[in-house]
């Protein structure tokens, strides 16, 4: 459920810790003190649950939580590259966190996620969705010639094609092939 300021103040309750506050302290300032790879995961885990719903986007963009996202797609580590695109789709719906993505070149690091290293996992898969999904609402007119390159096209193509594999490849490259490709 999306959040609005009469429910937080009712979820916080009078003594409880303001979101952008703990945003920060629970989470943001926790990830840049991690030393521990399960801690880095979880925090993302949990700052790409809190970009789901449109009441925290201003609080991430003021913490620069889509940057962090955007880190993570360049990390060895594939869960936190999950999690940092599972992110990114989250929140990537609004016009201004897509115009931040697109201004900090992270287009190219999405599309790296379309073809995951690690094949037939539960964890590429859920990749692969999330960037396609990204995709999906990065694209406009000012970025459609980066992301329809024809590489991508075919790729996103192979999962629209892909439907008794996976039914979720395929009706998300299909969404995105009917908004994207065949408006070109």
């Amino acid at each position: 459920m999306f959040t609005n300021d009469k429910r937080q103040v009712k979820r916080t309750g009078k003594y409880g810790t303001p979101r952008l506050q703990y945003l920060q302290q629970e989470l943001v300032s926790q990830f840049q003190n991690a030393t521990n790879e399960d801690s880095k995961e979880r925090i993302v885990a949990n700052l790409a649950n809190f970009a789901y719903d449109p009441y925290n986007y201003t609080f991430l963009r003021q913490l620069n939580v889509l940057e962090l996202f955007l880190d993570c797609l360049t990390e060895p580590n594939e869960r936190l590259v999950e999690f940092g695109i599972g992110g990114i789709c989250n929140c990537s719906a609004d016009p201004i966190n897509a115009a931040i993505v697109i201004k900090c070149d992270g287009i190219p690091f999405i599309i790296q996620c379309l073809s995951s290293p690690v094949k037939n996992t539960v964890k590429s898969k859920k990749e692969v969705n999330y960037a396609i999904g990204a995709l999906y609402y990065l694209c406009d007119a000012s970025n459609k010639e980066q992301i329809l390159r024809p590489e991508v096209v075919d790729a996103i193509e192979r999962y629209a094609a892909a439907g008794a594999v996976s039914v979720t490849f395929s009706n998300l490259a299909k969404a995105f092939l009917d908004e994207h490709v065949s408006k070109k």
